[in-house]
């Protein structure tokens, strides 16, 4: 899928020995401060640990993770700039990380604002023409500018790009049905194809893409694709070492609501066991990271993006907070996909 090369302009380094010392320590410091209650206390003791030994710095050097942003930390400001500090954190650490992120709550508040009818149907945004160009002008236009300008308020890293640029995402017209009976829920997609070389092009220049969840389809259309699955498509096309995905939760529930115990770790074989009894709210970011490691990317978490710094738990510690998702023993050799029903505050 992806294009035969790329176009190399301006360089910008990635990170040097003495850059990469530094983000350590500043990883280690950082992490130690998430400490707010007795749970995430292990989890920052854990991320300290992972942070100051070598061998993850020598094995993650160089690797891409792809990091889906939404939830809770779009929304709070104080979240939205510990994000942008760990996204910057993992650059100094000699990572190569790509961001996409969502938006629902913004383009549901900039609906009403308009006096747009904001629906849904079998847990999608039913995007009317006019609803889409709502979803372009409040994820190109607003969320995506604020994230570029919250990592750029650190240095010269980010660039924004959609997924309609360059052909990054190609969608098809995604089906839904409520109760057994097929819905019109217009403009809503599922990517296809993903064309790989813009992005690619920008981590070897030293950048970090932001990308807006938006495809345009051989049809000519352009669709509202969901945040958490578009991040799966692109973790898998750029051979990602793995997906985070930050959520308003603390991971998977083992047995909710009578439990609030979190599944930390499944097989790809056990989460699709569990995908048909999960929530639609879950569903979409779970079925994400399925589709990603039964595809190549070595792990997939979800993390609880309310917590500060919880992305670097989420890369560095190998016990970390939320659910990580791993292949298979025998990984098997192709996607097994699985209708999902977004969230309102993730879709795109």
């Amino acid at each position: 899928m992806s294009g035969p090369g790329t176009t190399r302009t301006g360089t910008l380094p990635h990170a040097r020995p003495d850059q990469a010392s530094a983000g350590k320590a500043t990883t280690a410091a950082t992490a130690a401060g998430t400490v707010t209650t007795a749970a995430t206390a292990a989890t920052a003791a854990d991320t300290v640990t992972a942070a100051a030994d070598l061998p993850w710095a020598e094995e993650l050097r160089g690797r891409t993770v792809v990091v889906k942003f939404g939830g809770n930390a779009m929304v709070d400001p104080a979240l939205h700039r510990t994000f942008a500090q760990d996204v910057v954190e993992l650059w100094h650490a000699g990572l190569r990380p790509v961001v996409v992120h969502g938006g629902g709550p913004q383009i549901s508040a900039m609906l009403d604002r308009l006096d747009l009818e904001v629906r849904f149907e079998a847990g999608l945004r039913v995007t009317t023409p006019e609803t889409m160009d709502v979803v372009r002008m409040v994820l190109t236009g607003q969320v995506q500018r604020e994230l570029v300008g919250a990592l750029n308020a650190h240095g010269p890293f980010a660039v924004g790009l959609s997924g309609e640029d360059a052909h990054t995402m190609t969608a098809v017209r995604r089906p839904a049905w409520v109760d057994g009976e097929p819905v019109d829920i217009g403009l809503v997609g599922e990517v296809v194809a993903v064309e790989t070389a813009a992005v690619r092009a920008l981590l070897e220049a030293g950048r970090i893409p932001v990308v807006s969840p938006v495809a345009r389809g051989e049809d000519g259309e352009v669709y509202n694709v969901n945040a958490d699955l578009a991040a799966s498509a692109l973790a898998v096309a750029l051979g990602a070492d793995r997906l985070v995905v930050l959520t308003d939760v603390e991971g998977l529930y083992a047995d909710w609501p009578r439990s609030t115990e979190i599944i930390g770790r499944l097989t790809a074989g056990e989460l699709d066991a569990l995908l048909p009894d999960l929530a639609s709210g879950m569903l979409p970011k779970m079925e994400g990271c399925l589709r990603a490691v039964r595809a190549g990317v070595r792990a997939a978490r979800v993390v609880d993006g309310r917590v500060p710094h919880a992305l670097l738990g989420g890369v560095f510690a190998a016990d970390g907070p939320g659910t990580t998702v791993v292949p298979d023993p025998e990984r098997e050799t192709a996607p097994a996909p699985v209708p999902a029903s977004p969230s309102e505050e993730d879709d795109a």
